[in-house]
């Protein structure tokens, strides 16, 4: 199977799990030819939020969908057979960034107005056939011309000064997606989750205009902005995107609603995992992990770093970790190595890693970790974003600011404590010893400071549970890694109970690693 294919995500909704695609539109529009005179408006960031104001005081319009039928009805891979044309250039003026277009069909049946901003003046990027090279689908020149955007992409060296690699994309409801130095596209972000996760049922906003600033000659950043729109509110969006070894995305939102929702989800993140060193034995698989992430780390107002591994278990898990103005959470991807994947094609051992750092205050709530159960890879199954408390007020303008990271992990200098890079899991008790009702759980950590404190007897384990007993909790040292590894037998007793583990120094009591967190259902 390709692996480098749309992904779908899975949403819960009322009583079950169902597939839901990243478009969802009602009315149907036939785009002009390319004969189109360009509009050009008047553009600035605070004009855009004076537009999403007035939006969000008016009854929703539904995003327009094209009705040609041959485009509409195209399926995966005749859908990647239209490709950008390489001999048409958007960008006139930079030698950095190259801009290319994704025509709309297939799944992506919303029209997406792009305009190219120069200055104050927003000229609208009239929809022109030439732009493309349709390959082999059966597509008559009528065919062509009923055709419009559903998104974009930029280009940038990040790996080669020769070549303009993909940097970021924004295709699909409100889904963006970028690498650093290195990577292949796995995780995605998105403007926003509404309603994830309850009975409800999800809704997805759209960003349904973009306004892409033209970068001068040698720029090494680029500026973007989106109008964000759906049933319950509507949004202005500021992206400041500079590309690098981890390349950096900070996000102004400012929201306005028309509607009460139930969950608001800031600073959202999807992903994939299907399987890992803790779940392996419950997929027939050559591989030894299939995932694009491997973990939820967040960093507390308290300064304790937290580490949740991902599962993939059979009932949905929801893990909610309370705080008042968080200093950073994200997805991250911490596997790099590639005899742990096996997997030549998707190249999991080089998905990014997305970090989250708010740049303002977002007051009291949870950072959230959503995982639904999958049994393929083609889903993305993870979500994880931060619930305020605060109820929403159809009046009032709500704003969120945040620095996103594609990188390998959190950004450098944030901190020196010992990291956790695996989780093992399995019968507890004596190994072959057949009977023992107790799990056991493996964590290891890896850090410079390791080797030489636990030879020095400096470090002690710190193990706790919210339900069920623990027993049999002691560490040794990992000759090959330089880790030091923690082991812990937990006895169930029937009720859900959250765990912990972490290495302490033993004179000071101090924490000096991860907090390793895990939800545990019977």
């Amino acid at each position: 199977m390709m692996k480098l294919r749309t992904r779908f995500l899975l949403s819960i909704v009322s009583i079950g799990i169902v597939f839901v695609g990243v478009e969802y539109a009602v009315e149907k529009i036939k785009t002009n030819s390319s004969t189109q005179t360009p509009e050009v408006v008047d553009f600035s960031f605070e004009k855009l939020q004076t537009r999403a104001k007035e939006l969000a005081q008016k009854d929703y319009t539904p995003s327009k969908i094209i009705d040609n039928i041959k485009l509409s009805n195209l399926d995966y891979d005749q859908y990647r057979d239209i490709r950008f044309n390489q001999n048409e250039k958007i960008f006139k003026k930079s030698n950095n960034f190259n801009m290319q277009l994704f025509h709309i069909g297939g799944l992506f049946k919303s029209h997406v107005k792009l305009y190219l901003l120069n200055k104050n003046k927003a000229e609208l990027i009239t929809y022109n056939d030439k732009y493309f090279d349709f390959g082999k689908n059966n597509l008559s020149d009528d065919d062509k011309k009923d055709g419009g955007y559903a998104g974009f992409r930029l280009h940038y060296p990040l790996n080669s000064l020769k070549v303009k690699d993909e940097l970021i994309s924004f295709l699909g409801a409100s889904y963006f997606r970028a690498l650093g130095f290195g990577h292949k596209y796995g995780i995605s972000s998105r403007g926003l989750a509404i309603d994830t996760a309850t009975m409800k049922g999800e809704e997805f906003p759209s960003f349904t205009e973009f306004y892409i600033e033209e970068p001068k000659r040698n720029a090494k950043t680029i500026k973007v902005y989106a109008l964000l729109e759906s049933k319950s509110l509507t949004g202005a969006y500021s992206f400041t995107i500079k590309p690098g070894k981890s390349t950096i995305i900070d996000v102004d939102s400012v929201l306005y609603f028309r509607e009460k929702v139930e969950k608001l989800g800031i600073a959202p993140l999807t992903s994939m995992f299907l399987y890992g060193e803790n779940n392996r034995y419950s997929f027939d698989d050559y591989r030894p992990e299939v995932h694009d992430s491997d973990g939820l780390l967040s960093l507390n107002q308290k300064g304790e770093w937290l580490w949740r591994p991902l599962d993939n278990a059979k009932y949905l898990r929801i893990s909610s970790f309370m705080d008042e103005n968080p200093k950073g959470f994200g997805l991250m991807q911490r596997d790099r190595n590639v005899d742990h994947y096996l997997d030549f094609e998707a190249n999991y051992h080089e998905r990014p890693s997305v970090w989250i750092e708010p740049l303002n205050n977002w007051g009291k709530g949870v950072v959230q970790l959503v995982e639904i159960p999958s049994k393929s890879e083609v889903n993305d199954n993870v979500v994880a974003y931060f619930v305020p408390n605060e109820e929403i007020k159809l009046d009032t303008k709500y704003q969120y600011q945040y620095r996103l990271y594609f990188s390998n992990d959190v950004p450098e200098n944030k901190t020196t404590l010992a990291k956790i890079i695996a989780t093992y899991t399995g019968i507890g008790g004596v190994s072959g010893v057949i009977g023992n009702t107790s799990r056991k759980f493996v964590v290891e950590f890896s850090s410079p400071n390791l080797r030489r404190m636990f030879g020095n007897n400096e470090l002690e384990l710190d193990v706790s549970s919210t339900e069920g007993e623990i027993e049999n909790s002691y560490i040794k040292y990992n000759t090959s890694s330089k880790g030091v590894v923690a082991y812990m037998d937990y006895i169930p007793n029937g009720k859900t109970s959250e765990l912990r583990i972490a290495l302490r120094e033993k004179s000071t009591k101090n924490v000096i690693s991860e907090i390793w967190t895990y939800q545990y259902l019977p």
